[in-house]
């Protein structure tokens, strides 16, 4: 008789009122239940409860929003907005999924597998004149296209998650 082994999933469930700057360069399963204020950063699944109250630029790669979020949001994979959502601020996903009753006000931009010097900028938040300059001397892994830069964001992410950036 075979038994197969159950992986449990890890979850880190925040159900408290926090501020600051959270920061994950490891895959996580994070979930917010309570109040968040500040920058957040993560990797993996990133999950907004409905009794979340969250003021935060957030960054991650699947994003599912079930409560009120204030901010800019990047999703690198997908952005979820449940029913009870409410997002006031420009959002910029790969993909974006939004349920009927979801509530939306801002800016949506989508992520495109290529971004332009001006859009990788954004995508970084540094100024433009850093993407050139790291560009033109090789920093970042970019396509030279006629006169401009066109870069490819899962180099990119890759870039960033080896540490390499600004270096």
């Amino acid at each position: 008789m075979a038994f197969k082994k159950k992986i449990e999933e890890k979850i880190l469930d925040v159900d408290a009122a926090m501020q600051g700057t959270m920061r994950f360069k490891d895959p996580v399963n994070l979930r917010i239940n309570g109040k968040f204020e500040g920058n957040l950063e993560t990797r993996g699944n990133l999950t907004v409860g409905q009794t979340a109250q969250i003021i935060a630029d957030m960054v991650g790669d699947n994003i599912v929003i079930g409560g009120r979020v204030k901010g800019r949001i990047t999703a690198k994979e997908r952005l979820t907005l449940l029913p009870s959502a409410v997002v006031e601020g420009d959002i910029y996903p790969a993909r974006l999924n939004v349920a009927e009753g979801a509530i939306f006000e801002g800016k949506c931009s989508m992520l495109h597998d290529f971004l332009n010097a001006e859009e990788l900028a954004r995508y970084l938040e540094v100024d433009l004149n850093s993407i050139m300059e790291w560009a033109n001397s090789g920093k970042v892994p970019a396509l030279k296209e006629g006169e401009g830069w066109k870069f490819e964001r899962r180099a990119i992410d890759s870039w960033i998650a080896s540490g390499k950036i600004g270096k």
